[in-house]
């Protein structure tokens, strides 16, 4: 796989090039208004700006062919309405925190970034405010979920404009768990651990990444946390309480999953490295998007006929889920706030986006609700359940609010490497009292 893609949870097997430049021709006198928005060209024609103004967006690289050949569409739609030229630019997720940072502390680059997660709250004081956009998009479908508002706004203030949320569910060979004697994917993480241990013992181990990329290893040491009855900080935001709730009987759990059920490599993984074990046969089950199943389909028939998907095993204190988000941010810097929200307004859009949706299939989970009734989920009957994982995710931080202190501490791995270090010999509480101390550095409590 292209080293360029290292950390992309989307995981795309084809080339992309790294930069695309859209050059816009010139508008049309009499261009109707855009995707049924009001207001972006209200008097009938494209806004005037300057010759030679052009919108620089930094993307994700996203692996759905077809979702990139939508989007590029659009940008090349709204270039050529707007009368200006767009570059878009693609770097791998785990790159744009570092990238992120450099323009910000140069004041320049590109004028909308594509930012993971809750990270939006990390780059803040670089970010201007898009509330009339976000409350615009809200508004006119149905609400946002908990979780995009949470990565995407601060207090009243949106400081990004939520794209989509990651979707994410066990991803499981069907043939091998009844080879297994199993008929049903596991409820609970007892279950799953049982589970675990017969198909280790086949030679045919469950896959999970903990290393340092940006999304696997969040998405299942979080809800792991969580399951088990333990969170960060309480309400207040001050009070951290990670030894103090259920996060020791997690570390321990997960430190006996590791010998008995869990491929012993999984320390060294990135975000793709999963898909590549599970489509080559050396696992049987991993927690992942749907893109192991839509590479299949492509281009590993046999693998595809036998893959289903289940949601998270439940923990004594129930079923959660981390699930990464995606948010454009306009940067304070940029000299072209203006058209970048007339941007993000327009691709955003119930008919803009929908056409966008409906290609990534059920990879991309929209952050408003009106999508969720929309026959893209029950299509395929086994991509159902990552319509519904939504409801159950939280914010990182929590019980805490969003902002900066969560951000910080997500970007600085601390949940990830508290189970790594308990893997690597550390007992529990050693471990767990480590993660305790990072996080009061941070806290400050």
């Amino acid at each position: 796989m292209d080293e360029r893609r290292r950390g992309n949870c989307g995981r795309r097997w084809t080339s992309v090039p790294r930069r695309t430049f859209l050059k816009a021709a010139a508008a049309s006198a009499g261009a109707a208004a855009l995707g049924g928005i009001p207001g972006i060209l209200a008097a009938g024609q494209a806004p005037a700006y300057s010759k030679g103004t052009k919108l620089h967006l930094l993307q994700w690289l996203n692996f759905v062919p077809a979702g990139d050949k939508v989007f590029l569409a659009q940008v090349e739609e709204f270039a050529r309405q707007m009368a200006v030229a767009v570059q878009v630019e693609r770097i791998g997720m785990n790159d744009v925190r570092t990238r992120t940072t450099a323009a910000i502390e140069a004041k320049s680059g590109p004028d909308i970034i594509l930012i993971p997660n809750n990270l939006p709250h990390l780059f803040g004081d670089g970010l201007a405010d898009v509330s009339d956009v976000a409350e615009a998009i809200g508004k006119d479908q149905g609400g946002y979920y908990d979780l995009p508002r949470a990565n995407a706004s601060s207090g009243r203030r949106w400081i990004a404009v939520p794209q989509f949320v990651y979707s994410w569910a066990w991803n499981y060979r069907e043939d091998w768990l009844k080879e297994a004697g199993i008929t049903k994917f596991p409820e609970t993480w007892e279950e799953f651990r049982e589970m675990g241990k017969k198909l280790k013992a086949m030679g045919r181990p469950i896959g999970q990444g903990f290393g340092h990329s940006e999304n696997d290893p969040n998405n299942y040491v979080y809800p792991l946390v969580w399951g088990f009855g333990g969170y960060e900080v309480e309400k207040d935001g001050k009070a951290v309480v990670l030894d103090k709730k259920g996060a020791l009987e997690a570390i321990k759990y997960n430190t006996a999953l590791w010998k008995e059920a869990l491929d012993e490599t999984g320390l060294s993984w990135d975000d793709a490295s999963n898909n590549r074990a599970f489509l080559a046969g050396s696992m049987s089950v991993t927690g992942n998007s749907p893109s192991i199943y839509f590479v299949a389909r492509e281009k590993f028939p046999e693998v595809f006929k036998v893959i289903n998907h289940a949601p998270m095993p439940k923990g004594p204190a129930g079923r959660f889920y981390q699930l990464p988000t995606l948010s454009s941010a306009v940067m304070k810097y940029s000299k072209n706030q203006k058209l970048a929200k007339e941007f993000i307004r327009w691709y955003m859009s119930k008919e803009q986006y929908g056409k966008w949706f409906e290609v990534m299939e059920t990879f991309a989970i929209p952050p408003t609700k009106m999508w969720y009734d929309h026959p893209v989920w029950t299509k395929d009957p086994k991509l159902t359940v990552f319509r519904d994982v939504i409801k159950d995710a939280r914010q990182i931080g929590y019980a805490g609010p969003p902002g900066r202190k969560a951000s910080e501490a997500l970007a600085k791995y601390i949940i990830v490497d508290m189970f790594v270090k308990a893997i690597q010999g550390d007992k529990p509480e050693v471990a767990l009292r480590w993660a305790t101390e990072e996080l009061r550095k941070i806290y400050g409590a």
